[in-house]
């Protein structure tokens, strides 16, 4: 080689050394958010209690700010604290906190695929197709809407059967909420005796309390070390293993008897979007992303809205004065002859704000679903380095004690004016807000006050002991929040 050519090559290689440190001196000299001392190893594990992580969090923003940043094992995490800095993150600078910041369960589990766990350029098509096309099966439309009406009358036509006898309706409420968004993916609902169907929503229900578990927190502070020792974290993986058996039969049968001029459900128009992009290398649309993107809508459009019906119906047992109230509001409203409807919810107010007060109590995600920054990002004269995992803690917004007083209290006055009209308030996030808000927060609205509307129409609640001491604290858990095990009888009026 000719010296000149050596010398330009040194010179490059000098420069680019160079600018690579200074780059990284640069990083380093950057203000980070504070945050409590983060040991080798165990990161910040002795200032954070498993059992009640949102609690130990606020206790850090008592001490750091809004704005600080833990260890869990090697990876750092910028916590938000308060409404300000979540709106100001997740809505002014949208973009920059789009990403999603993915816990090691769960980058096992679903390897960064799907709508609810990817990033970037496949998230941005995946979310638009699914959003898109779950409008054209009638999310948000009147025929949701009907559907609704139709489940909610199998569900009370069920509990009427139960002849006054107590039981614990979970069941019953996940599997009628689960056959709504069933109809919009798969194209039909299942039998409340369906067996295999049962099955499936048993693995659904002993995964969420796998998913809360002390041990699942500590696999994701330390996934090499678990991975190796037993747990109930390896139970979670052959459960995910069996739904993701149901589904993929259901593909199947699918892709045998598609009609691509008639697609009937989300599978179909999946498929048929598989098939117009199958020379296309760089498609985000195939076999794995469409078993993946209908297990999150499966898992998402049963959870979130069954957890909450059934934390309602828990505290309505609580305080039967809120539930007098509802029952005299719908016999004035709707009466006893007709369904309720989306109409009818503007016209029954105490009843808005008990189902909005109900969210807001129960603070279903506590810390949100994990966010991550998408660049390098300055936030409030921090320093945050590209992809790392953000918490926009929604308790922190639900149980802001000025937007609503005495938080730890269930009241529905915190969504009604002093004249007894629903009252509207910025801080009602349960869905999370800005890019990443929930995809199905319009049906889940509409699920919860159809289903539970109609429920209160047909039945008065009994508890099955004494109502002081019906106890509404949840179980503490490490991700969402879920109602202690009850039973209830309902009394036909």
């Amino acid at each position: 080689m000719e010296p000149l050519g050596m010398t330009t090559i040194f010179l490059m290689t000098c420069v680019s050394c160079l600018l690579l440190s200074a780059w990284k001196g640069k990083s380093k000299s950057e203000k980070q958010p504070p945050g409590p001392l983060a040991l080798p190893l165990i990161g910040s594990v002795l200032h954070l209690n498993p059992r009640n992580l949102p609690q130990s969090l606020e206790k850090l923003s008592q001490k750091y700010g809004p704005v600080f940043k833990i260890r869990l094992g090697p990876r750092e995490i910028v916590v938000l604290y308060g409404y300000d800095v979540v709106k100001e993150a997740l809505i002014d600078q949208a973009d920059d906190f789009s990403g999603r910041g993915i816990l090691p369960l769960f980058e096992k589990f679903f390897k960064g695929t799907g709508i609810v766990n990817s990033s970037g350029e496949a998230w941005k098509q995946l979310r638009r197709f699914t959003l898109s096309t779950l409008r054209d099966f009638g999310m948000g439309k009147k025929g949701i809407e009907q559907q609704i009406q139709e489940e909610a009358h199998f569900l009370v036509e069920r509990l009427r059967n139960t002849h006054e006898r107590p039981f614990d309706p979970s069941n019953y409420l996940i599997h009628a909420v689960s056959n709504i968004i069933c109809s919009i993916i798969f194209g039909n609902r299942f039998d409340y005796e369906d067996k295999k169907f049962l099955t499936l929503l048993d693995l659904l229900d002993e995964n969420n309390r796998i998913q809360n578990s002390v041990s699942t927190m500590l696999y994701n502070f330390f996934p090499s070390v678990l991975e190796r020792l037993p747990g109930a974290h390896h139970r979670m993986e052959k459960n995910i293993d069996g739904v993701n058996d149901f589904i993929s039969e259901i593909l199947k049968a699918h892709q045998e008897t598609l009609d691509p001029s008639c697609p009937r459900d989300f599978i179909d128009a999946f498929v048929i979007k598989m098939e117009q992009e199958k020379g296309n290398s760089h498609s985000y649309f195939n076999a794995e992303t469409l078993c993946r993107t209908t297990l999150d809508l499966f898992l998402a459009g049963t959870g979130t809205t069954s957890n909450t019906l059934r934390y309602g119906l828990l505290i309505l047992m609580k305080y039967p004065e809120v539930e007098e109230k509802i029952h005299k509001e719908i016999d004035h409203v709707i009466g006893r002859d007709r369904s309720p409807c989306m109409a009818d919810r503007s016209r029954m107010p105490y009843t808005d704000a008990v189902v909005h007060e109900i969210q807001r109590f129960i603070d279903f995600l506590p810390l949100n679903v994990p966010h991550a920054v998408t660049k390098d990002t300055k936030f409030r004269n921090y320093f945050i380095p590209k992809d790392t995992m953000v918490l926009p803690m929604l308790t922190s917004v639900l149980y802001d004690s000025k937007e609503f007083p005495n938080p730890e209290k269930f009241d529905p006055g915190h969504f009604l004016n002093a004249n007894g009209t629903f009252k509207k308030s910025d801080y009602f996030l349960p869905f999370s807000t800005g890019k990443r808000v929930c995809a199905g927060e319009g049906l889940a609205r509409m699920e919860i006050f159809i289903f539970l509307t109609a429920i209160l129409q047909n039945f008065t609640l009994k508890p099955a002991k004494d109502r002081k001491d019906v106890d509404i604290s949840p179980i503490i858990t490490v991700f969402a929040n879920t109602p202690k095990p009850y039973e209830v009888s309902f009394l036909p009026r």
